[in-house]
C-alpha cells in the first residue's frame, strides 16, 4: 500500500500545483481582458479562478487529512497570453491537460480502492467532482471562443 499511497500523494501534490497556478493565471489574465464583451468574459474567468481555489482546498484536504502527507506549496508553470482569444485558448489547453492528468489519478484510486478502506469514497468523490468541474470549464471556454 505504501507505494500506491506515495504515488497518489505525489500525483495529488502535482494536481495541487496545477490548481495553484491555474488560479493565479486566470486572475492575471482577467486583468488583461479589454473590449466590447470584456465584463462578461472577466466575470466568467474570475468564477473559474474561484473554482480552482476550491479544487486547491479539496486536494490539500485529501493530501493532508485523508492521506496524512504534506500538501505542496509549489507552483506549476503559468502561461502568458495578451488578448481574449489567446487567453481563452491557453486556459482551454490547461483545462484539458488537467482533466487528462486527473483522470489518471482517478484511475489509480479506482484500481486500488482496497488499499484505501477508510478513504476510498472520499477520494473517489472529490477527484471525480474536480474532473466534472474542469469539464464544465472546457465547455464554458469553448463557448466563449465561439468554437
Amino acid at each position: 500500500m505504501a507505494n500506491v499511497k506515495d504515488q497518489l500523494i505525489q500525483m495529488l501534490n502535482k494536481a495541487l500545483t496545477l490548481e495553484h497556478s491555474a488560479r493565479i493565471q486566470y486572475l492575471a489574465h482577467a486583468e488583461l481582458i479589454k473590449g466590447l464583451y470584456a465584463e462578461k468574459v472577466i466575470e466568467r474567468i474570475k468564477e473559474i479562478a474561484s473554482d480552482e481555489e476550491k479544487h486547491e482546498e479539496k486536494f490539500r484536504n485529501l493530501i493532508g487529512n485523508y492521506l496524512g502527507a504534506e500538501p505542496t506549496m509549489e507552483l506549476a508553470p503559468t502561461h502568458k497570453a495578451s488578448d481574449i482569444e489567446g487567453i481563452l485558448k491557453v486556459n482551454l489547453k490547461g483545462e484539458k491537460d488537467a482533466i487528462d492528468f486527473y483522470k489518471q489519478i482517478y484511475k489509480l484510486v479506482m484500481e486500488n480502492k482496497d488499499n484505501f478502506p477508510y478513504e476510498f469514497e472520499t477520494l473517489e468523490h472529490e477527484i471525480r467532482h474536480v474532473i466534472i468541474d474542469e469539464q464544465e470549464h472546457v465547455t464554458e471556454l469553448v463557448v466563449l471562443l465561439g468554437d
